[in-house]
């Protein structure tokens, strides 16, 4: 019989991604590269929504919004695994598991449904385009982000504090490269029926019903679009929305692949190699291919940096 730590250990082992050297240092260098890139990507994109007036719009202040919880996911988690990937003591306090897991969670949540705003931001401005600015009012947006942070940051804290009552068994090694509530739970020899409810609770009120949202959008959005009769007001639909659409399906696709599994295989004592490969990309594929996305299709985003980059060559 496995022994029960009832209390809550002092530090926690993450186990990572490999052990194997040479693959660490490619682990390495390839998380340090794209945490650059997040952090460079989504600042800079901050900046030009922030210098650039044309883009003082409901879509880019969700868009600012959603580089912040980039940025923030991203620096929640990827600092800790570059510096474990190489470090002989892969050990973290509880404390900081705790705080990596409470902001990953927040964000997380968050993310959901900034997203599902800016789906029904699209929705007012090629459904409704004569009511846009009606519906889309500056206080509407504020209380939505406001509402959105909030919500994460609740639910967060009810989420670290199930998993941090559980009973852990034996050694406190945790199968994953970061503190995340399955893994977590993997760890317990414990009843995990109270968090695993709440898990599909939150997934079901924020995250599925978010994702309902954006397709209920898209739904009546493709519908209008198929309405216009010129082809050049077919492609200019389509390409205001194809970045927003691209951001959900890398986000939703492998949080759902993750999280709305059969509970016998999400919650095994022994996850495959997938379930350790899948959170790349929503906790750092996803955060660092964003504000790429967005600046690409949008030429106010282009040129404004494009301008700011003539204005310094000048200047200097």
């Amino acid at each position: 019989m496995e022994q029960l730590n009832q209390t809550s250990p002092q530090r926690f082992l993450l186990l990572g991604l490999s052990n194997v050297p040479h693959l660490q240092v490619i682990i390495f260098i390839l998380f340090l590269i794209m945490y650059l890139l997040t952090i460079s990507g989504n600042l800079l994109l901050v900046i030009i929504v922030r210098i650039n007036p044309k883009l003082h719009s409901p879509m880019y202040f969700f868009l600012t919004n959603l580089s912040i919880i980039d940025i923030c996911f991203s620096s929640s988690i990827v600092p800790v695994v570059i510096i474990n990937t190489l470090a002989k003591d892969r050990s973290i306090s509880s404390l900081g598991c705790a705080t990596q897991m409470y902001i990953s969670l927040a964000m997380g949540v968050t993310e959901s449904l900034i997203l599902a705003f800016m789906a029904c931001d699209r929705y007012a401005a090629i459904c409704r385009p004569l009511h846009y600015n009606i519906i889309m009012n500056k206080t509407l947006c504020h209380y939505l982000v406001a509402g959105a942070w909030t919500v994460g940051f609740v639910n967060s804290f009810v989420q670290v504090y199930l998993a941090f009552q559980l009973p852990f068994c034996n050694c406190p090694n945790i199968n994953h490269y970061f503190c995340e509530v399955p893994a977590f739970i993997r760890m317990t020899c414990g009843d995990t029926f109270l968090i695993e409810l709440s898990i599909y609770i939150t997934g079901g009120i924020f995250v599925a019903s978010s994702f309902y949202l954006i397709l209920f959008s898209y739904f009546h959005i493709i519908s209008k679009i198929l309405k216009i009769i010129s082809s050049q007001g077919i492609q200019k639909s389509f390409s205001t929305c194809a970045s927003h659409l691209t951001a959900v399906i890398l986000y939703y696709g492998t949080v759902m692949f993750m999280y709305l599994r059969p509970q016998s295989k999400k919650y095994s004592h022994h996850p495959s190699k997938t379930d350790n490969i899948v959170p790349i990309f929503y906790a750092t594929v996803t955060p660092m291919l964003n504000p790429f996305i967005y600046s690409i299709r949008n030429k106010d985003v282009k040129n404004t940096f494009i301008n700011q980059l003539k204005k310094k060559r000048h200047t200097g």
